[in-house]
């Protein structure tokens, strides 16, 4: 059994994390969250009485109560996921990316490089620090090509940007100063709990309510699609496989032209949940005007975490989507209580002349 710290274990991702840490190993978890927009507790009220959980608010920049809570509860494993995430919302405000996403993640590698250095010389090897990044980092591709741990970076938003700069101070504390870290990039994620200001959520909602269906562009951007509980047992399993000083990209080998995967939702919601006034979704949608510097094709090669840990993704990009929009349905109360408060589907950054639209991939 190993104790778990996990930033923005509130989040989409984190959350999934946690409910895997605790429905399916013996780990202990600690969240730590500031709760902002995209924190939410709903995400964990499924394993939130367990004896092997708990939960601190805490701003990742705040570095007094990181360093307090990392020595406090001094935990094996400092999962780092705590991330503002959105490229159209670092289109309008990037200097909360920059704060976060930098300056937090500096914080954090202090507060477990003070931690692991009062360690003692047999405790040293069982701590890791495992940056959670993404795709994104490594810019656009063309028609073919992957991603791979060894892509040069090249990232094109001021999200990008941010965690590009995260990713090189892990792999610096861990050069110079010896911290066992790891870091993996994800491709997109989607699946229950996600918040629905992202194209997949955003969608399901707008399908099942009648609205536009907003895509940028022509819709040919292509992404490669990963089930966020993939991703959460990728996640334990480089935190408690990867070797100190690697990287890992994980991917669910499932890419689709965003204009696909609007399709295949309004074919899903249809199915599950016809409705004769609003007729098919496809009639929904709406090409509107492309985002600032849209990249072109992410694609990841998943090979090497398969090859060196064992780990692939089980869901189908089918499988998954049935999944996550089957969710949605089931939960009305999750995401109708974000729709009537801190968030109602309205155009979140710059870039269309569509007016309310949302975050569209």
């Amino acid at each position: 059994m190993s104790r778990f710290l996990v930033t923005g274990g509130a989040g989409f991702i984190g959350s999934a994390v946690v409910r895997h840490l605790i429905d399916d190993t013996p780990h202990e978890v600690c969240v730590l969250d500031k709760l902002t927009y995209a924190g939410n507790l709903d995400n964990l009220a499924p394993v939130a009485q367990n004896s092997r959980y708990r939960f601190e608010q805490i701003d990742i920049c705040d570095r007094d109560a990181v360093g307090g809570l990392v020595n406090s509860y001094r935990p094996d494993v400092l999962m780092h996921l705590a991330a503002e995430s959105h490229v159209d919302r670092s289109i309008d405000g990037p200097a909360a990316f920059i704060e976060t996403n930098l300056v937090g993640t500096f914080t954090l590698l202090e507060a477990a490089r003070t931690f692991w250095q009062g360690l003692s010389d047999a405790e040293k090897p069982g701590f890791r620090f495992h940056h959670v990044s993404t795709d994104e980092v490594f810019g656009s591709l063309g028609a073919d090509g992957f991603f791979s741990e060894t892509t040069s970076y090249q990232p094109n938003s001021p999200y990008s940007a941010s965690k590009a700069g995260s990713d090189h101070l892990v792999r610096a504390w861990g050069h110079t100063y010896g911290l066992p870290t790891v870091t993996s990039n994800c491709s997109n994620n989607y699946g229950p709990y996600h918040f629905p200001e992202k194209l997949i959520p955003l969608m399901i909602l707008n399908a099942l309510e009648g609205k536009p269906l907003p895509v940028y562009g022509n819709g040919r951007n292509v992404r490669d699609w990963l089930y966020v509980e993939d991703h959460a047992r990728a996640l334990v399993t480089i935190a408690e496989k990867g070797v100190p000083g690697e990287s890992y990209n994980v991917g669910g080998w499932n890419e689709r032209a965003n204009i696909d995967v609007v399709r295949t939702v309004c074919a899903l919601v249809d199915e599950m949940a016809p409705d004769a006034t609003i007729g098919p979704r496809e009639k929904l949608i709406t090409f509107v005007t492309d985002r600032p510097g849209h990249d072109a094709r992410y694609a990841i090669d998943a090979s090497k975490i398969k090859r060196e840990l064992g780990w692939e993704p089980r869901e189908t990009f089918e499988t998954g989507l049935r999944k996550t929009v089957r969710w949605y349905l089931d939960n009305p109360d999750w995401w109708t209580r974000i729709r009537s408060g801190l968030y109602r589907g309205e155009r979140l950054g710059v870039g269309s002349e569509g007016g309310s639209i949302g975050k569209v991939a």
